[in-house]
């Protein structure tokens, strides 16, 4: 599926100071050369040496001038799409950069498919499978620590621990298999099954390590769900929009006025947290709040962190009520309007019943607490400290991979605690071995599989 024709398009957005055109392909620089005139020089762009940077104008095939250029010269492998390759930087106007794309598909290019260059890269043995999907990932990168899980797997660090898991495995299936090449002799055993096992424990720990990552992976994507809920009047929405720094939700005396459910992230160190404020929960006769009052219930079940808020003693009834929906929750009750001084108020303690949980006092109206609250959320969201190894699975693809991989060992294990032959834990073994390739692409990856990765890629990338 590899092809050699030469494409072009947008490396960058248009309406900025300056663009980008990109080109791709056997015939890359040749095309560029036809309609490119350097100033100053007379140097011909197919003479170029590989990584030199030219100026210019462009022109379209009839001899109009589109714009000054510079021009930057790749030769094959050493290009990001491992081709020969142009980039054009010019002005940022709309009408340039697409009168620039047009000139170049007259003279000889076609327009790039979404994710085409990087679907090159792969093809061309310039980046593996996992790296290439990091590319997306790190373009849709909305906080540090996503930024920072992408650009670790761009760099391989992934890749280079499924490879050590690969040659393992290989190391494992090689042994067995050179047993089957002695079957005449039933007493003949290159591999012990003792290290075999601890050995296949091993590597079933790493899996299982990766898979459980894709949890906190997935949150870190998605940003980290954080219900607010409590009765109706007890600063709920005030509380959203101090953490939000804006006036996102309505605050009013009058109670239930929140009837439906208002979102928003912030990043708390580096991390997203999608904060959701929730109509306060009560029982009542107008519809339209019920409404309101059961999506609170439902986004309480999505959530990982719970803001319980209080801002008087709770009723049994209220108790009752909030721990039968949050249960396998990380709770913070959060008693609110600490600013007041009246003595009902000031004599406030926390139920003993709700002893076991995170606690913390504010005044939502006046930010008091605000910033020690965020800190406790972001240590609630037990976030793992990540550096430059990090390893954390954030795609389902992965996932999926990783728990077919799993299952395949798991089996590998049961086998040798039951003594089965050779052949049937190597069989095992293989497509544990096939599951890991199809992460990285190091096994036969069908064009449906690549067509449905790169198609989410944007045109230019």
């Amino acid at each position: 599926m590899l092809n050699t024709d030469t494409i072009v398009a947008l490396a960058t957005p248009s309406g900025g100071a300056i663009g980008m055109v990109r080109l791709s392909g056997s015939d890359a620089i040749t095309i560029t050369a036809r309609l490119f005139k350097a100033k100053n020089t007379k140097i011909n762009l197919c003479e170029a040496q590989a990584n030199t940077l030219h100026y210019g104008i462009l022109h379209t095939l009839k001899g109009d001038e589109i714009d000054e250029v510079m021009v930057s010269v790749y030769h094959a492998p050493h290009s990001y799409t491992g081709e020969e390759s142009v980039e054009i930087t010019c002005h940022g106007s709309s009408y340039i950069m697409q009168s620039a794309v047009h000139a170049l598909i007259d003279a000889g290019a076609r327009q790039a498919r979404p994710g085409e260059y990087t679907q090159r890269a792969y093809l061309n043995g310039k980046m593996d499978l996992s790296q290439a999907e990091a590319v997306a990932d790190l373009i849709a990168s909305t906080n540090r620590a996503t930024h920072k899980i992408a650009l670790n797997q761009l760099k391989g660090h992934f890749s280079n621990k499924l490879l050590m898991l690969r040659d393992q495995l290989l190391k494992m299936t090689s042994l067995l298999e050179l047993e089957l090449d002695f079957s005449d002799h039933e007493d003949l055993e290159f591999a012990n099954r003792d290290e075999l096992k601890a050995l296949a424990c091993t590597i079933s720990n790493h899996i299982k390590s990766l898979t459980h990552s894709f949890e906190t992976g997935k949150a870190l994507k998605k940003g980290i769900p954080v219900a607010i809920v409590g009765k109706t009047n007890v600063g709920k929405s005030t509380l959203l929009n101090q953490l939000l720094r804006e006036e996102k939700a309505i605050v009013s005396d009058v109670h239930g006025t929140t009837r439906d459910v208002i979102e928003d992230t912030m990043e708390i160190h580096g991390v997203t947290f999608r904060f959701i404020d929730t109509a306060g929960l009560r029982h009542t006769q107008d519809k339209v709040e019920r409404i309101g009052i059961e999506r609170a219930y439902q986004k309480l079940e999505e959530a990982v962190i719970v803001l319980w808020v209080i801002d008087q003693q709770p009723t049994q009834k209220e108790i009752d009520q909030i721990l039968s929906h949050i249960e396998d929750k990380k709770v913070i009750l959060v008693k609110n309007k600490a600013d007041l001084v009246s003595s009902s108020n000031a004599s406030l303690s926390f139920p003993p019943l709700l002893s076991p949980l995170l606690k913390i006092s504010i005044s939502a109206k006046h930010g008091q607490g605000i910033q020690e609250l965020e800190k406790l959320i972001y240590a609630t969201a037990d976030i793992p400290e990540l550096d430059e190894n990090s390893v954390i699975v954030t795609n389902a693809r992965h996932y999926e991979a990783l728990s077919r991989a799993q299952i395949s060992i798991s089996r590998v294990i049961e086998g040798l605690d039951l003594n089965l032959s050779g052949d049937l834990l190597a069989e095992d073994l293989r497509i544990c071995l096939e599951e890991l390739a199809e992460i990285t692409g190091g096994a036969i990856t069908s064009n449906e599989v690549l067509g449905n990765i790169f198609k989410h890629f944007c045109i230019g990338k």
